[in-house]
């Protein structure tokens, strides 16, 4: 494997890495410990919460596209991995 190919690699997958993080730190946030619904009334936490909801969107739609990169320059593998397999017999 080329180092250029390597470093695309890694790159993608500490890229993926952190959205991962972002993705699970945003979803907890959200459902552990800020409020629901009308129990906030309009405050600062509400607005708190929508934020989160955004950004553990958007962040979805990015580790979504860098999982289908991540599949795509692993193309060659997944191939040769169901040619060999029992599963396309």
């Amino acid at each position: 494997m080329t180092s250029k190919k390597r470093s695309r690699f890694w790159i993608i997958n500490v890229v993926s890495f952190v959205l991962f993080i972002i993705l699970s730190a945003t979803g907890l946030i959200n459902w552990l410990l800020l409020p629901k619904g009308y129990e906030a009334r309009g405050s600062f936490l509400i607005t708190l919460r929508h934020f989160f909801v955004e950004v553990h969107e958007w962040t979805a739609l990015a580790f979504m596209v860098t999982i289908a990169i991540h599949i795509l320059l692993h193309w060659g593998y997944v191939k040769t991995n169901f040619k060999k397999s029992d599963i396309l017999k």
